[in-house]
């Protein structure tokens, strides 16, 4: 359906032609975009003519569509104004601004966190996931920028006044935070075992409107205020992760986003970095590895000097998987150098922060093997799986399963046939017991290796036990 508008909309025909997209060719990006999301949709070079020369305006996720798909060819996002849609529901561009001003950054992330990790506004019941912009690695960079020429506030001490409907102010004190910092150990520990698509670790949306928000909304010191934005900005960033593990990247995008602010008003540089750690790793997979390395060496800049020899460790370990994503393989075997020396300086008495609790040899090890993956080294790749697959996987069940299809990927480059189906069994046993579409998608790609043996008796199998895996719902 659609509505009227006055007049063409003479913005949207002129980024067609900015973008070089034939009104045929809008139609068939707008319905696979859909497709992708559940929509049937059938839009076609009329449909795209009337947008323009009539001004019609399409209803439900079409105006949000349109952007995205322009963007995806400008290589930027797009918002609705620019191509006269703006009446439409603003949703997609909730969580992309990195405001300067503190007050402005806690009403941008409490936007967001209204919500839901599906994207759809909390209580609205609508049909469409809001959140459907098409993910644009361009549009960290002012994030990135910002919070290298200023990564503290000031001053975040806040006088809220009465909540609405109460004659009493909401004042929060030390004993709230902490709940906000159990709420996230809670969920990274769950999100390790089960997957971001768990229900529990889904949850993480909800606690940050119902509680989080609330909170950041109240009065406080500056003291207790800088605690509260780090605890927020944990749980914001582990949403982010999440949304990544479950392949909706573009509200992990506008999460981590909205995470970095709230650690730059927590004057917590090592966080920060994380989550700009967080952000580069996001690039990196989806195939942007010269962003990919600009993120992590954003995060190291700023954290000489201050970080404990594990988190830089991290960080430098971070920035190689994105050389290596690029294809330097110089570059990035100078980053794993660098991370393995930082990691042999650490030690059990550095204050290591809480959110960093997962990392260790066998995680250096496990990246490394999907460098030398990327790079094309099998060789290497078993020398490091070898490592990362030692440990217990009772607690990182997620990882294990990523260590596997890594694993049998060197083993198929490595002419190891057998072997290489063997791990890939192993590496779906796990995938089924997770919800996790990054993980699943580890596992399309093994099988996409193994085409060339597609009649081979072990590779038939290997598919058969996949297949449950690859038809479940997203």
């Amino acid at each position: 359906m659609s509505r009227e508008q006055r007049g063409p909309n003479e913005k949207l025909g002129a980024v067609l032609a900015l973008a070089g997209i034939s009104n045929a060719g809008l139609a068939r990006r707008v319905n696979d975009l859909g497709a992708q999301r559940g929509l049937t949709l059938r839009y076609d070079k009329t449909s795209v003519a009337r947008w323009v020369s009539k001004g019609m305006v399409p209803q439900g996720a079409a105006p949000h569509l349109i952007a995205a798909a322009i963007g995806q060819k400008l290589g930027r996002p797009v918002p609705l104004h620019e191509i006269g849609l703006a009446d439409a529901d603003p949703a997609p561009e909730v969580g992309l601004a990195f405001p300067r001003d503190v007050g402005q950054a806690v009403r941008s992330a409490t936007d967001l966190y209204r919500l839901d990790l599906a994207g759809r506004r909390a209580g609205s019941g609508g049909i469409w996931q809001s959140l459907a912009g098409s993910f644009a690695v361009s549009a960290y960079a002012t994030p990135a920028s910002r919070w290298l020429i200023t990564p503290a506030d000031s001053s975040v001490a806040r006088d809220a006044g009465p909540l609405e409907g109460s004659g009493a102010p909401l004042k929060v004190g030390h004993s709230d935070v902490q709940k906000l910092r159990e709420a996230a150990e809670d969920a990274r520990r769950w999100d390790s075992k089960y997957g971001g698509g768990d229900w529990r670790s889904s949850m993480v949306p909800e606690c940050l409107r119902v509680e989080a928000a609330p909170l950041l909304l109240g009065s406080y010191s500056d003291e207790v205020g800088r605690a509260l934005f780090g605890a927020s900005a944990e749980l914001t960033r582990l949403a982010g992760w999440m949304a990544f593990d479950t392949g909706q990247q573009e509200a992990a995008q506008r999460y981590y986003i909205q995470a970095l602010r709230l650690a730059r008003a927590a004057a917590d540089v090592p966080l920060g970095g994380y989550v700009l750690a967080s952000m580069s790793l996001q690039a990196t997979y989806r195939g942007f590895g010269d962003e990919g390395v600009d993120l992590a060496q954003a995060a190291l800049e700023r954290n000489r000097g201050l970080a404990t020899a594990r988190t830089m460790s991290f960080f430098r370990l971070v920035e190689a998987r994105a050389h290596a994503r690029a294809g330097d393989a110089q570059a990035a075997g100078g980053a794993l150098k660098a991370a393995e020396g930082w990691l042999e300086r650490a030690r059990d008495g550095d204050h290591d922060p809480s959110w960093l609790g997962f990392y260790g040899y066998d995680r250096f090890a496990a990246d490394a093997a999907e460098c030398y993956r990327d790079l094309k080294a099998p060789r290497q790749v078993r020398r490091f799986t070898e490592q990362a697959l030692s440990k217990p996987t009772e607690e990182f069940v997620r990882s294990h399963g990523l260590r596997l299809v890594v694993s049998a990927v060197a083993e198929l480059e490595s002419g190891n046939l057998d072997a290489a189906c063997e791990q890939g069994v192993r590496a779906v046993e796990v995938a089924g017991r997770i919800s996790s579409a990054r993980t699943t998608e580890y596992v399309k790609d093994l099988l996409h290796r193994l085409e060339p043996y597609g009649d081979e008796p072990r590779v038939v199998e290997l598919r058969e036990r996949a297949r449950p895996l690859l038809m479940a719902p997203a």
